[in-house]
Formats: C-alpha cells, sequence, structure tokens
C-alpha cells in the first residue's frame, strides 16, 4: 500500500475528502518525525513505538576489495510494533 492508497482507505472509512485526510497524514507524519528528531519516543498504544537509536561506530568491511573501513557512529529512526499489532499480523 502507497500514501495515495493509504489516504483512500483512511476517507473512505472516515468519511473525510481524500484532500483533509492527506493533510491530516502529513501533519501526523510531520509530528512523529520532529518528535524522534528531538529524541522524543512517540508510543501509538497498540501500535507500536517510533524513537532516535544510536549506533555506535564500528569497523566493516568493502565488500569489493575486502579492506577494512571504519563506519561512523550516527542516529536512526527505529520503530518497533506494538503487542496488538504483533499478535494481528500473526493470524
Amino acid at each position: 500500500m502507497n500514501r495515495e492508497e493509504l489516504i483512500t482507505e483512511v476517507a473512505k472509512k472516515t468519511k473525510l475528502s481524500k484532500k483533509a485526510t492527506g493533510e491530516v497524514l502529513s501533519a501526523t507524519i510531520d509530528a512523529i518525525q520532529a518528535s524522534v528528531k528531538k529524541g522524543n519516543k512517540v508510543t501509538l498504544v497498540g501500535f507500536g513505538t517510533f524513537e532516535r537509536r544510536e549506533r555506535a561506530a564500528r569497523t566493516g568491511r568493502n565488500p569489493q576489495t575486502g579492506k577494512a573501513i571504519k563506519i561512523p557512529a550516527k542516529k536512526v529512526p527505529a520503530f518497533s510494533a506494538g503487542k496488538a499489532f504483533k499478535e494481528m499480523v500473526k493470524k
């Protein structure tokens, strides 16, 4: 499912226009991204948690040459599915 298909499904269920639904979806995504960027967790009970995680610096290998390379530390977004979401997917 892509963004447009998601907007169409949500618009059907909420009886909102596609334009309004798209604006709500964009605002929701923007709010989640801004909060995670600041280092805050965003928890949607039953769905999951969005957070920022730190990756330590490490040594990797160039697959073409086999030469060791340094991979710098960085911050990455992460999502952990909630219990209800995991259970629903299992079925």
